[in-house]
């Protein structure tokens, strides 16, 4: 194991089991995305054959998910790609620019995927209740920030339970929609393939590639736990089991919904349906399962809210802690030792993010971290084998590095469809951070300027 750990003062306690670290995977990847997502899978493929898109992505998801899992067993500490960069590029060399640019695109990303969740729970509040203004949706989703704020500000030990009660609630919002579909299961419509629908034309390859970035969209937060890697029991053995088992479990599940809805619903319907999980439920058992699974929807995507910032609040204090950003946010609280400040910054910052429009700023940001991150860290994965060859206890994909190149393949090319218009805003943001590093290196005499 690659020592990471940092000093016993500033120590975050190992009190997440390996039902508690699946469950923080689980909830940040079964989110109200797919509840929302699986009418544009079906529009942009035209059709059933969607379920393509979502097998590739969980293909992809898993082999990068194999990279997330041998670097977060090799340096199991709170932080993830600011530690694997840093340690993998050189952590006196070009790993500093490179875990500060991670750094520098978490606090924007950070509150922007919690605000996403977020304004995704209002949005649905809004089929409930239709009434409401946008001005009470925004002030929903704010709250909703505000609120699992005040849930993680407690120790880890609490937060195990709490997630694994609400993951019970995902299953069961899923299996409720499963059961229904197989109760009332057509495999004329579950099948009802339009003519020509796998003709291999430039529509269908545009298609697939738009359905495979949303499944892409919808796995993502397998890697939570990596996040949370100074917290978690046994993390050598506890990390990758919760990342692998996480994406078998929502690939298993996704599956089953998509042929559940589309063998109960007719597609043609499906496509335009903007609560698609509420439609079905109301064709097959009436309006009183709409309004019920509408609840259950809400419950996943707080809970997905719950997830991303109990994640994201750990890698302002990781990199704090390790001296590479202002030591306020190094804070524990003395009791429960837990972040404070950071946990506080995430959540302040991403219910001011509700008060914005995200759907152009998380294209963005999904480039942003598929050229940067994700992608640097299917090379860092190989840099660390090479750099500690002896270091056979700890858990090693198989078929390495076959996995990793599938990854970043797969991740170049998520940034190249995306548009150019994203990837050169997308690598502006990149140059942005590093242009920082850059003038907060030269005030500390840093690399590169140690020697000037």
């Amino acid at each position: 194991m690659i020592d990471t750990d940092t000093p016993k003062r500033q120590q975050l306690e190992r009190g997440l089991g390996p039902f508690g670290a699946i469950s923080a995977n689980v909830l940040n990847m079964v989110g109200v995305g797919p509840f929302l997502t699986i009418p544009l899978a079906l529009s942009a493929m035209g059709g059933p054959q969607a379920i393509v898109g979502w097998v590739l992505g969980a293909f992809l998801c898993l082999c990068d998910g194999m990279v997330w899992a041998e670097l977060g067993s090799a340096m199991p500490s709170s932080g993830g790609s600011y530690f694997y960069l840093q340690q993998a590029f050189g952590s006196k060399g070009l790993g500093l620019p490179m875990s500060f640019i991670f750094l520098w695109q978490t606090l924007l990303i950070g509150p922007l995927t919690i605000a996403s969740g977020a304004v995704g729970f209002s949005d649905y509040m809004s089929f409930i209740y239709p009434r409401l203004t946008h001005y009470e949706l925004v002030i929903t989703a704010v709250a909703v920030c505000l609120v699992n704020t005040c849930l993680l500000y407690r120790n880890i030990r609490s937060i195990d339970r709490l997630t694994i009660a609400i993951t019970i609630v995902v299953f069961a919002t899923c299996a409720s929609v499963i059961l229904g579909g197989i109760r009332h299961f057509r495999a004329s419509m579950a099948f009802d393939f339009t003519p020509g629908a796998f003709h291999m034309s430039r529509t269908f390859w545009a298609g697939l590639g738009a359905t495979t970035l949303i499944a892409v969209y919808d796995y993502g937060g397998y890697n939570n736990v990596c996040l949370l890697g100074g917290e978690v029991e046994q993390p050598r053995k506890n990390i990758p089991r919760a990342v692998i088992f996480s994406i078998c479990i929502v690939t298993l599940l996704y599956l089953l919904m998509n042929i559940s809805i589309v063998g109960s619903l007719d597609w043609r319907v499906a496509e335009h349906s903007q609560a698609i999980a509420a439609d079905f439920m109301k064709a097959v058992y009436g309006q009183w399962a709409g309004l019920l699974i509408s609840v259950l929807v809400l419950v996943v995507s707080f809970g997905s809210v719950f997830a991303n910032m109990l994640g994201y609040s750990r890698i302002p204090q990781a990199a704090a802690a390790d001296g590479q950003f202002f030591s306020v946010f190094a804070r524990l609280d003395p009791a429960g030792r837990f972040p404070t400040i950071s946990l506080l910054f995430m959540g302040v910052f991403s219910a001011v993010a509700c008060l914005f429009s995200l759907t152009e700023l998380i294209k963005v940001l999904i480039v942003v971290q598929a050229v940067f991150q994700f992608a640097a860290q299917c090379i860092a994965v190989v840099l660390i084998r090479r750099q500690h060859p002896e270091a056979t206890d700890n858990y090693r994909m198989p078929l390495y590095p076959l996995p990793a190149l599938i990854a970043l393949l797969g991740w170049i090319y998520i940034a190249i469809s995306s548009g150019m218009h994203y990837l050169v805003i997308g690598l502006g943001m990149v140059a942005a951070g590093f242009v920082v590093y850059l003038i907060k290196a030269r005030r500390g005499q840093e690399w590169p300027f140690e020697a000037i």
